[in-house]
């Protein structure tokens, strides 16, 4: 059991007030969970976009904290507490936590990924790669925590720092020597990766998105910047030199800088060959092979895969054969065949770029002519302005289109889709269906359906529910369309 002051050895405090060798068991920014972890617990107060946890130091001080680090002392002190003064909490969350655990990213190679799209396809693909090729590996993604095989359910795509200085930790307990991680945009921000050190970073694309919460593009690029910014000198930066954010991100690292692209000059070149519903015959760095993922956007995450595995010394023929058996992460360009020559496409896509680079994807591998039926929602409580632009995509690139609810959470259905709708060119709308109820959405599209056509149902791809009112419901497009077409039910 470590100290505070033991625990405070990153952190240059404002002020102390109270005894800085009283022993340390747990960190908790909750003040709910104080009294769940007994003796010897540190809480400390952020301020979030929701609330303040200044609010709660009451609670947390009657619940049993002995330390409590703030940014603001309350006007009364208990004496037998003791108070630490810091300018940024959050900050300080993330360094007292990597102390706590020993700086478990110190004892692996730790590797992040950041970009709109890509993300889960890339830190899955590589945790199943070294998992094939001998290496104990862990895994941190939207859809799921792994150490090892053993699967812990992922709430958010980048965990608290707390949870994730746990996560390596047990990690590292279990002989893990990789763990691949997804940086989301809105962890780099609110310091959940301070503390921990990186062996390499991977810039996938970057794209309108998650502007409800960073205001400006600007300060979007600027907060997935900022993870290359921090990486050491020690640490390779592998970046997408063909998305024009490309070299912005990695113009300031220390890291060691490695390019990938189809177009542009790279270090890492890829070519396609050929592009079918089974996957894709390319070339990486003119060594040719096969792989079981579907489209362009997926060249791109073959190369950051090849180019991260053999950055952290894997030789690269044996990557590439190994690469060639590995099958797509659920719930992306997820393939259904009726058996009558209709095929159905599940994916995640939820942003304008992910869902254009989809249906282009089927344009590239589909006969002219062959019919493209989309079914689309937008997710609620998040970026609106997306919107009217999602649906505009679709129906541009779409036979015909039904717009549908997608995790509305608590905003009102019928008003999101008024909004896609604003975004229809008037020549469209002959060719569009608004259909609140999803299931019904998907029945008629699949009903609706010629042969030999493709249906393509976007913006959930791996969830297995939908968030209605607070509520999390079941609900799983491909066992909605598996029912449909009377199959039995692939996921």
């Amino acid at each position: 059991m470590k100290t505070i002051s033991q625990i405070l050895i990153n952190i240059k405090p404002c002020e102390v007030i109270g005894s800085t060798e009283r022993e340390v068991s747990a960190i908790v920014f909750d003040s709910r969970k104080v009294s769940e972890k007994g003796g010897g617990v540190v809480y400390v107060a952020q301020r979030g976009t929701q609330t303040d946890g200044h609010l709660y130091i009451p609670q947390a001080v009657a619940a049993g904290a002995s330390v409590v680090v703030c940014e603001e002392l309350p006007t009364t002190c208990n004496p037998d507490v003791t108070y630490v003064r810091v300018e940024k909490a959050d900050i300080a969350l993330g360094r007292m936590a990597a102390e706590l655990y020993g700086h478990p990213s110190r004892k692996l190679k730790l590797v992040g990924i950041t970009g709109t799209n890509g993300k889960t396809t890339t830190v899955t693909l590589l945790h199943r790669l070294f998992t094939e090729m001998g290496h104990s590996t862990g895994l941190i993604s939207t859809i799921v925590n792994k150490i090892k095989e053993r699967e812990i359910p992922a709430t958010h795509t980048t965990p608290d720092v707390v949870t994730l200085n746990e996560l390596l930790s047990e990690m590292v307990a279990e002989g893990c020597e990789y763990c691949f991680m997804e940086v989301s945009s809105h962890a780099i921000c609110q310091h959940r990766i301070e503390g921990l050190e990186f062996a390499g970073g991977i810039f996938s694309n970057i794209t309108h998105d998650h502007l409800d919460f960073h205001k400006t593009f600007a300060n979007y690029i600027q907060a997935k910047k900022a993870f290359f910014d921090s990486l050491p000198s020690t640490a390779f930066a592998l970046t997408n030199v063909d998305d024009r954010n490309g070299m912005v991100m990695v113009q300031n690292t220390a890291a060691k800088v490695v390019r990938y692209g189809l177009q542009g000059a790279a270090d890492i070149k890829g070519k396609i060959i050929e592009n079918s519903f089974e996957g894709l015959q390319m070339q990486i760095n003119g060594q040719e092979a096969f792989f079981c993922l579907s489209g362009r956007f997926n060249a791109y995450n073959l190369m950051a895969i090849y180019g991260a595995a053999v950055l952290l010394g894997q030789p690269a023929e044996t990557v590439l054969t190994k690469m060639s058996s590995l099958n797509p992460a659920e719930g992306r360009f997820h393939v259904i065949r009726n058996g009558e020559g209709g095929v159905a496409i599940i994916d995640y896509a939820h942003t304008p770029d992910a869902l254009k680079n989809v249906l282009s994807t089927i344009h590239d591998i589909t006969c002219k002519g062959e019919e493209v039926l989309t079914v689309v929602g937008c997710g609620g409580n998040r970026d609106a302005l997306k919107r009217p632009v999602m649906a505009e995509i679709a129906c541009r690139e779409s036979s015909r289109v039904i717009l549908t609810s997608d995790n509305p959470r608590l905003e009102d259905p019928y008003e999101i889709l008024k909004q896609m709708e604003s975004g229809v060119p008037e020549e469209c709308r002959r060719n569009v269906l608004t259909i609140e109820n999803r299931h019904e959405a998907i029945k008629t599209a699949c009903m609706m359906l010629r042969d030999h056509g493709v249906i393509l149902i976007a913006g959930k791809g791996h969830e297995k529910y939908q968030d209605i009112q607070g509520t999390k419901h079941h609900f799983d497009d491909s066992e909605e369309v598996c029912l449909n077409w009377n199959i039995p039910y692939q996921h």
